[in-house]
């Protein structure tokens, strides 16, 4: 994929930047990003799935006894999941995880 978005990187690269701190670079460029739907997507993604999975665990951290331990599991599924939205963006995948893909995919289609 050698389109570049209108960051000034190509489309793959910014994708996995999407990903790389979690939510948080998601939000980013997802505002930053003005023309390349693959960006977007990837950016509306990780905003949406990332941000459940750290929303998750932390709440999951007040429950007595078994919270840290569950907390632990959605932290390492997360990272897992983490490491293949990241190899899928920057290979030019338009991965879609089952609700998270779709509502990024909508907000794309109806935003563009």
């Amino acid at each position: 994929m050698a389109d570049k978005s209108s960051t000034g990187l190509e489309e793959n690269l910014a994708g996995v930047l999407c990903y790389l701190f979690w939510w948080v670079s998601g939000l980013i460029l997802a505002v930053l990003e003005t023309r390349s739907k693959f960006v977007r997507f990837h950016a509306l993604q990780s905003i949406y799935a990332l941000g459940a999975i750290s929303l998750s665990a932390i709440i999951l951290n007040w429950i007595p006894l078994i919270g840290a331990a569950l907390s632990m599991v959605v932290w390492s599924i997360g990272v897992v999941l983490w490491i293949i939205l990241m190899v899928k963006a920057y290979q030019g995948e338009m991965f879609k995880m089952p609700w998270a893909g779709n509502l990024a995919q909508a907000w794309v289609s109806k935003h563009q």
